[in-house]
């Protein structure tokens, strides 16, 4: 058969010439002289970074397919058109498109065509590879009554396909209900339920990538931002929006966005939970506006030989007017001495001058109407104004009273106040206060969209810290009510998005599970009506029977059996995750060693020394892998201050297997598992 003649072999080819035409596409842009195109150095500068960031967005990634799918439309605007879909776009020469990007609006009825509604498409094929070579196709004739419609063996394969290192892109496996949320508008906030395995994740970083791509000068200059739980978490998520050409995008913790101090504390939960109640803001609030003083005395400005009197109860009606007005203390305090010398340029024109604003701003730096700013609205440092609170029991009960019970406002005193912002040691619920108080004192910058994946972890004050980086954009809020493990989990999504300020937030949920196996997945959900009562269970599309086992040891055999369990594992092609309790990490840490078993931590999964990683249970959520060996049920829940969240941490740790679980125990199984 003859090239020609082999649809394999054809495909083989475009993917050949696409390759080239990246190539020149990417020499094209290294060939740019921009010695004579720019005015000056700082825009040669500029124009230079921007170049070599085109230079890296061209990068052919060897074992990233350019392309992974075709189109053939059969009439409309594309009659006849046939097109490549992949990851970026890819023209040649002439500037003819050889790949088109899978956020293209044509490349849509690649992910929403079915049979019921073929969107004018005749033929959708996809495409199988191994390491970077086009091997397989399969098609899909979906305008042929004819052709029943089944699933697809290659998009099966692609979802199970084993991993090893970073999470990867779903951009070939998108479902129709994921495209709807991934392709939804910018103006809008959408909240995404889903369980394990339903491809939350994912979905929130392509749309990432969507908006970009459908919005990119606006969000080029408001900015994008990826929250998530734990810097481990960031590290496993980090590569899939740069495969995508998107490199432009900050990753960050909610620690990491309030880092206004050193966090070198920590907090009982029960003081946690009080710090990091939507209540606090209240207080805040009332604490620095006590700052505030009204005057009692009159003003006298003088200039040259006059004298201008602005009588204390005017001065009073100035403050009283800022205060009505609720903004932010710093800029009230701005527009004090401004509306003071206002009042004086008033008594001069009544005199017969004609003063200008060259005379109100000078009035305004004047060293009287400065005094008066400094003793009416002094500045508030927000850092000391929460160091205040916490040390100074009759100043956090006159800003308390009412809001916070009596023994609320104990739990929040430092048993040894601090003499100082810098020797106090703050805990992580500390800096979301004193970031509350820093807003408002001065208006937090905002972005234009903000991803926030496992959401359902958050307390209210922490909401409201991420909320003050979106208010002018929006945002996608990403988690799972079942996996919530703090002490102030939400209990739902229509608080969390309240203490957001985002209400009117669509919320979406994702059921479909595509990672996880039914068998697992079915004998996690046994734990929903203990913990997560009314949650709708995953259903997972992934048939792999055998990829449960359950073994049961004596305590003296069990590290010994866990060792053996992850070299069976480890037989397997893909990643493995060693879960356990926190407190069993460093036990089984000395048993791997000692039977000379590398493994790596959460994070670090980017390496290549392993395909074992020791995984704290605390540490497990958001993160997956082939294989799963999990150490004692029993002590995960024992683990957790209390049996919910420990059931919900149990709950995190079975539904983190992608082919196959195995469970290991030496004491009796928790019984909500039956």
């Amino acid at each position: 058969m003859s090239a020609s003649d082999d649809p394999l072999a054809r495909e083989r080819a475009h993917l050949a010439d696409s390759r080239a035409a990246l190539r020149a596409m990417r020499e094209d842009v290294e060939a740019l002289d921009i010695k004579d195109v720019t005015a000056n150095w700082v825009n040669a500068v500029v124009l230079g970074a921007q170049i070599e960031e085109r230079i890296k967005a061209l990068a052919d990634l060897s074992h990233t397919p350019l392309f992974f799918g075709r189109l053939d439309y059969l009439h409309s605007t594309q009659e006849g058109q046939r097109f490549y879909i992949g990851r970026r776009h890819v023209h040649d020469a002439d500037g003819d498109p050889m790949v088109i990007d899978w956020r293209a609006p044509v490349s849509q009825p690649f992910y929403r065509a079915s049979k019921k509604d073929p969107q004018d498409v005749g033929l959708r094929r996809r495409f199988g590879y191994t390491g970077g070579d086009l091997t397989a196709y399969e098609d899909e004739h979906l305008s042929d009554p004819g052709e029943l419609e089944r699933t697809s063996k290659l998009l099966q394969a692609e979802i199970e396909r084993p991993r090893v290192g970073p999470m990867r892109d779903i951009v070939a496996t998108i479902q129709p209900e994921q495209d709807e949320i991934v392709r939804s508008g910018l103006a809008g906030t959408v909240c995404v339920q889903g369980g394990p395995g339903t491809g939350k994740t994912a979905v929130g970083l392509h749309r990432v990538a969507y908006l970009l791509y459908a919005h990119r000068e606006r969000l080029a200059r408001t900015g994008t931002l990826v929250i998530g739980p734990n810097r481990s978490f960031l590290h496993y998520i980090e590569q899939v929006l740069p495969a995508l050409g998107e490199l432009e995008v900050r990753q960050a913790t909610v620690d990491d966005l309030v880092a206004h101090v050193e966090v070198r504390g920590t907090d009982e939960a029960a003081t946690a939970v009080v710090k990091g109640d939507a209540r606090m803001a209240e207080v805040l609030r009332r604490a620095v506006r006590s700052h505030v003083t009204l005057p009692t005395e009159p003003l006298m400005v003088v200039r040259g030989s006059r004298r201008w009197r602005v009588p204390a109860y005017e001065l009073e009606a100035i403050v009283g007017e800022l205060l009505e007005r609720d903004i932010r203390y710093g800029a009230a305090r701005d527009a004090l001495p401004q509306r003071i010398a206002h009042t004086v340029l008033v008594r001069m024109e009544q005199a017969g001058e004609a003063p200008d604003d060259r005379v109100q701003d000078a009035v305004a730096r004047n060293p009287a109407v400065k005094a008066v700013v400094k003793a009416v609205w002094p500045p508030v440092d927000p850092a000391k104004l929460v160091l205040r609170l916490l040390s100074d029991a009759e100043f956090l009960a006159e800003h308390a009273a009412g809001v916070l019970s009596e023994d609320e406002q104990k739990l929040l005193l430092w048993v040894k106040p601090a003499r100082s912002v810098r020797s106090a040691k703050w805990s992580a619920a500390d800096a979301v206060l004193i970031d509350e108080a820093r807003d408002l004192v001065e208006r937090t910058h905002s972005l234009g969209h903000v991803v926030l994946d496992e959401a359902q972890d958050l307390s209210p004050m922490q909401y409201r810290a991420v909320g003050r980086r979106c208010t002018t954009g929006s945002a996608t809020i990403l988690g799972d009510l079942a996996q919530g493990t703090t002490p102030w989990a939400t209990e739902s999504w229509e608080q969390a998005l309240g203490h957001l300020g985002k209400p009117e937030a669509v919320v979406e949920e994702l059921t479909a599970g595509f990672r996880v196996p039914r068998e697992v997945i079915a004998y996690a959900s046994r734990l929903l009506p203990h913990m997560s009562p009314g949650l709708a269970a995953v259903e997972s599309v992934r048939e792999n029977p055998g990829s449960l086992e359950i073994r049961r040891f004596t305590p003296e055999e069990l590290d010994a059996a866990v060792v053996a369990a992850c070299v069976e594992s480890l037989g397997q092609e893909g990643s493995i995750g060693l879960i356990a309790a926190d407190a069993r990490i460093a036990p089984l840490a000395q048993a791997l060693t000692a039977a000379g078993l590398a493994y790596l931590s959460p994070g670090e999964e980017t390496t290549a020394e392993s395909r074992l990683t020791l995984v704290p249970a605390s540490l497990a959520k958001g993160l997956e892998y082939d294989y799963v060996v999990l150490d004692d049920p029993a002590a995960v829940v024992d683990g957790e201050p209390d049996e919910r969240t420990g059931l919900r941490r149990l709950y995190v740790a079975l539904t983190r297997a992608v082919s196959g679980l195995t469970v290991l125990h030496s004491s009796p199984l928790p019984e909500q598992l039956g």
